[in-house]
């Protein structure tokens, strides 16, 4: 089995035409993940110490670069059909666990523009829902469409959930927290739960995807525009948490192994959607929404980011060939993990 080793990472670096090149780079990485990847056991129910209600310890927990300026809801819910087909497939996992909850609490974490939570209250409409989310602008937008929804501004380094929340909901945030605080932090909300309260949360974990792995490798490159503004980071270093990239996805055995201590059932598997869009500019847009972000708002200088931009483009055109119809195939993967509380 091959890994994503720096030695692959500096051939896609280095590559004047990375097409052939790129792809059996990912022909090897796609090798270490199947399609679908499976775990779910049950143990016995048993009494559990009430917790009181707390707020997560966890510093530095979030990818520093996002911080410098917020988020575009608008930019965000360009492809909110796709972002939010996830939602209703972990959704789906969760609403067995919750079918003895006339009134459920619930809790959509990082709920960005409320697609997500419209998918719930939807799913449960006498539902006590709170949605929390770091963006002013985008609980503004959650806010202005679901009026009947409390919306709070917070993030999961100090956010006090209810100990008898029904469900914790998470739906694209954890993959933002830095590796070494992803899965403790989890953990933490989980722990805080009652018994047979549920936490889900899917996250994408496109790390080895050329739509991101093209962001490291564009950002990277010497003697262009954009490459002062990335001099004090070291692109694709774990160790340095000022760089503008988020790190790999723990594979579905640690999160298995981390929350069955604490539950009655933990399910998890991965899923890879194929989204289907009109070109390259196409997934930039996409991108810039998200991943991206962190990355252009490192680069004070608009001339310098448009270039960066037609870069990283040119790139995709190369990794992502056009299909017979002339649209161009995205392949996401996705985490999903569902634990209820024994």
């Amino acid at each position: 089995m091959k890994k994503f080793t720096p030695g692959l990472y500096q051939k896609l670096h280095t590559a004047s035409h990375p097409r052939i090149l790129f792809r059996s780079v990912l022909t090897q990485i796609s090798r270490q993940w199947p399609q679908h990847d499976y775990y779910e056991a049950t143990t016995p129910q048993s009494q559990t110490i009430p917790h009181h209600r707390r707020a997560l310890s966890t510093k530095q927990t979030m990818a520093t670069p996002q911080e410098k300026k917020d988020w575009s809801a608008t930019q965000y819910l360009k492809f909110n059909n796709e972002r939010t087909r996830p939602v209703y497939d972990l959704l789906s996992q969760v609403t067995p666990h919750l079918s003895s909850s006339p009134n459920p609490r619930i809790y959509d974490l990082g709920c960005g523009p409320g697609n997500s939570t419209k998918v719930i209250l939807d799913a449960f409409p006498t539902a006590r829902i709170t949605g929390m989310d770091s963006s002013s602008d985008m609980l503004k937008k959650a806010s202005g469409s679901l009026p009947s929804v409390e919306f709070v501004a917070g993030d999961l380094a100090t956010f006090k959930v209810d100990q008898k929340a029904n469900l914790l909901f998470s739906n694209a945030v954890f993959h933002w927290l830095r590796h070494s605080n992803r899965i403790p932090t989890l953990v933490t909300l989980f722990q805080g739960l009652s018994t047979g309260g549920v936490v889900a949360i899917q996250v994408p974990d496109n790390y080895h995807e050329p739509s991101h792995a093209l962001m490291r490798v564009t950002a990277s490159l010497s003697d262009k525009p954009w490459t002062q503004f990335f001099q004090d980071t070291k692109i694709g270093n774990l160790a340095d948490e000022k760089r503008p990239d988020l790190d790999p996805i723990q594979p579905p055995i640690e999160f298995y192994n981390a929350l069955i201590l604490h539950a009655g059932s933990v399910n998890v598997w991965r899923t890879m959607y194929h989204h289907v869009l009109k070109d390259a500019g196409a997934i930039v847009e996409w991108v810039k929404g998200t991943g991206l972000q962190p990355y252009l708002n490192r680069i004070e200088d608009e001339a310098a980011k448009q270039a960066f931009l037609e870069e990283y483009e040119r790139r995709l055109e190369d990794a992502y060939p056009k299909l017979v119809d002339g649209n161009v195939l995205l392949v996401y993967p996705r985490l999903f993990v569902v634990a209820v509380r024994k």
